[in-house]
């Protein structure tokens, strides 16, 4: 099984596990979050590795060729010196190791193309491990928003409940009872320490002055400033009006006389 493959099992458990236990979702999110990064570092090793092996098969390869080359010089060196028996021993090593570094290169070109394809998987799930990184701030916030929504709903599922409003009612009317036995206890208080005789004159003294009652008429109409006693003082004389324009006729006829 391929590494990037393994990686994909980790991840489908992690959410696996997220669905069917019912756990805090940023403590799942996060602990998933820790085991990919501790699957990234094995994975990491691995691709290292790998990479390790890729440039020791590739050394060999150009070791077996270097060799392969000397060979052949050698293999000149005899047929100038016309050994051509050492020459053919020469051609023959070389020959040698101009196959093994064939069959090392094709060796290498495989382990080659599984690198780089290994360290493709690994830039992929660095990258996914950081888009999953993004993923749980948001899954957290929307976390927060379904449990505010959640209380939200809850609070107003209570207030619509009718035992709730029951509740209500009866704590208003108790309070409503509470309020009228106050009142009636400061009436019955007031009944019993004030001068209930003395309030009943005072009541009279003033409901029973005509004079009064009609001075504040008068204001209110404007027929009589605010502050001007003239008239109460004519009011108070105890006479009627047309006694009193008949007193003011003979102080004049009195006084007439008297000017002349």
């Amino acid at each position: 099984m391929g590494i990037f493959q393994r990686f994909a099992m980790v991840i489908k458990a992690n959410i696996n596990a997220l669905i069917g236990r019912a756990e805090d979702p940023k403590k799942v999110l996060e602990q998933s979050l820790v085991e990919m990064r501790e699957q990234l570092t094995k994975t990491k090793q691995d691709v290292a590795s790998a990479i390790a092996d890729e440039k020791k098969l590739k050394a060999q390869v150009e070791r077996e060729k270097k060799q392969a080359d000397d060979w052949e010089r050698r293999a000149m060196l005899a047929v100038q010196e016309g050994r051509d028996d050492l020459a053919k021993q020469a051609l023959m090593r070389h020959s040698e190791h101009l196959q093994n570094a064939h069959q090392l290169q094709e060796t290498w070109v495989r382990h080659k193309a599984d690198t780089d394809s290994l360290k493709s998987s690994l830039r992929q799930m660095n990258d996914r491990i950081e888009d999953m990184k993004r993923k749980k701030n948001v899954l957290i916030a929307r976390q927060k928003r379904a449990e505010a929504q959640g209380r939200i709903q809850a609070t107003l599922s209570s207030m619509g409940d009718k035992s709730a409003m029951e509740t209500f009612q009866r704590m208003e009317e108790k309070i409503d009872d509470m309020e009228r036995q106050a009142s009636a206890a400061a009436e019955l208080a007031g009944e019993l320490t004030g001068d209930s005789l003395q309030e009943e004159f005072q009541a009279l003294e003033y409901h029973g002055s005509a004079d009064q009652q009609l001075i504040e008429l008068k204001q209110k109409m404007g027929v009589l400033q605010a502050g001007d006693s003239a008239t109460p003082q004519q009011l108070t004389s105890g006479g009627a009006p047309g006694e009193e324009a008949q007193d003011a006729e003979l102080v004049d006829g009195d006084e007439k006389p008297q000017g002349g």
